[in-house]
């Protein structure tokens, strides 16, 4: 592989999944051949110093812009240009095509041969629109390829790009590390400290935001307790929903059948899958089809972990579960839906069992960690 300059607002520390996507992919490739450009993640002395912590453990260069936010600015263009020429670089990956695919022609006239931008759900936003339809169109055609996470994602973009750029697209989605998330991650452990061991347990694994359906399974309580009385909701992660998430769970009387852990470190997130009986995210598009799961990388995690899935149907989200095998895919924003599918996994072990086992194995077939890398070393 060409020594590689990566370009993005999307790095650890920040939490998401497109950070945790570039970052197992950076790590997986030759680190002598690697150098990271990327924003900061917070100002102040606690961000600066989890920020130089992390930087300091990783086996790659990682040089950190000044700004929170890196844009396709003239003075970040150069420092790009700066940082290709200074490493030796010859090819480019932008972590997120948009915006910064819009450097590609300065990065080319700079010395480098090759490059890939990435695309998330939010370029398929972009392609809806005229104004960033045509900053996307411009960001295809100063790249070599533009790689996209499934079906869904690819036909929007696709379409505001000229025959050739589209024709160059390839896939290349996230994928999932199966030696960490698997079914003896833990769980048992989560369980016993939050008093759920002998409770079915359902658990969603996200940020709290609205377009994930954390709500929706708060408002299919009511029905799935009627069926299951000491069924479970765990909802993990963190977010800015979670203050009306917790009130709608008050003001829905299911609060006690709800579990709200917070924010939870990377490290333990395999354990928090483990102590789910089932896993659950009726994601839905929002925004008139600007905000939209691009795949929903938690399921695949979930599958890994051995537990079968439900999920909505906004964007991307269906490439990532076999519909019928690995679990469901219901209507996003549907509680009746999700319910009826929930009810009926909690209450069919031998259904469970089947679903883990098949999406477990459909992990280990095509979305490992190395499997995808390979891909990415030779687009580079």
């Amino acid at each position: 592989m060409d020594k590689t300059l990566i370009v993005t607002n999307d790095f650890p520390p920040r939490p998401g999944g497109i950070q945790a996507f570039l970052h197992n992919m950076a790590l997986r490739l030759d680190p002598e051949q690697v150098v990271v450009y990327a924003s900061t993640w917070k100002r102040g002395a606690e961000g600066a110093a989890a920020t130089a912590a992390f930087d300091a453990e990783q086996p790659f260069t990682v040089v950190r812009d000044r700004t929170t936010m890196l844009l396709p600015t003239p003075r970040v263009t150069r420092r790009a240009a700066e940082l290709l020429r200074t490493h030796g670089c010859s090819s480019v990956w932008f972590g997120a095509a948009a915006p910064l695919g819009l450097m590609a022609p300065a990065l080319r006239r700079a010395g480098a041969r090759r490059l890939v931008a990435t695309t998330h759900g939010h370029e398929a936003g972009w392609a809806q629109l005229p104004a960033s339809r045509q900053l996307l169109r411009r960001i295809g055609e100063g790249t070599d390829t533009l790689t996209y996470l499934g079906e869904y994602t690819r036909s929007r973009i696709a379409a505001a790009l000229t025959p050739a750029a589209a024709a160059r697209m390839v896939q290349l989605p996230p994928g999932v590390d199966e030696k960490t998330f698997h079914p003896d991650s833990g769980g048992d452990r989560v369980r016993a400290r939050l008093g759920l061991t002998d409770r079915p347990v359902v658990v969603c694994v996200s940020r709290l935001v609205p377009r994930k359906g954390q709500d929706t399974l708060i408002l299919a309580m009511p029905a799935i307790l009627a069926e299951v009385p000491d069924a479970v909701l765990l909802v993990v992660g963190g977010g800015p929903y979670a203050g009306e998430l917790k009130k709608l769970a008050a003001d829905t009387g299911v609060l006690d059948s709800v579990r709200f852990t917070g924010p939870v470190p990377w490290e333990e997130l395999p354990a928090h899958y483990g102590a789910g009986d089932v896993f659950a995210m009726p994601c839905r598009t929002r925004r008139g089809g600007l905000d939209v799961e691009g795949l929903g990388i938690v399921y695949l995690e979930a599958s890994a972990t051995g537990l079968p899935v439900v999920a909505g149907d906004s964007g991307g989200a269906p490439d990532a579960v076999l519909d019928g095998e690995t679990g469901w895919v219901v209507r996003g924003g549907s509680a009746e839906e999700s319910a009826e599918r929930i009810v009926a996994l909690l209450g069919d072990a031998e259904l469970r069992r089947r679903m883990g086992e098949r999406g477990r194995a459909w992990v280990e077939e095509k979305w490992r960690w190395d499997l995808l890398a390979e891909k990415l070393r030779e687009l580079l």
